[in-house]
């Protein structure tokens, strides 16, 4: 077996391994699939996190990404809904593809995905520095 070979499948492996857990890193991006249990991430006051990607594939229900903001801000809200990728069954069939936008939120802050009952959920985000640029305001 040469080096390259055995490299190649090494990565295969690799690549496969994380996957299977749902969990992926690419240029400080991570990506969740969430399946049955709920996406928790916790933004502390001097980051934000950047939602770049947040699809679905089966399911009624569309997912939701929730915002809990905490310290004198407080409060609620969904500010993501999923983009559906599936539109090729169900009444659906004859949609256009739907476009997704990005969403930026400030911390301090908690955001949660869950699950959607038949459905499988991607979600893309980065956490990054915050320059002073993103601020949570009451």
């Amino acid at each position: 077996m040469t080096i390259k070979m055995h490299i190649s499948r090494s990565l295969v492996a690799f690549f496969l391994l994380n996957a299977g857990a749902g969990f992926v890193f690419a240029g400080g991006f991570k990506s969740n699939i969430i399946t049955t249990s709920q996406l928790t991430v916790t933004i502390p006051e001097d980051r934000f996190l950047k939602i770049t990607n947040f699809t679905q594939q089966g399911g009624t229900d569309r997912g939701v990404v929730s915002v809990t903001l905490s310290g004198d801000a407080g409060g609620s809200a969904n500010v993501l809904t999923a983009t559906r990728i599936d539109f090729s069954t169900g009444i659906n069939s004859q949609n256009f593809p739907e476009i997704g936008n990005p969403v930026i939120v400030a911390g301090p802050a908690e955001v949660n995905v869950p699950p959607v009952a038949g459905a499988t959920l991607l979600i893309s985000y980065k956490k990054e520095r915050n320059a002073g640029g993103f601020k949570s305001n009451p």
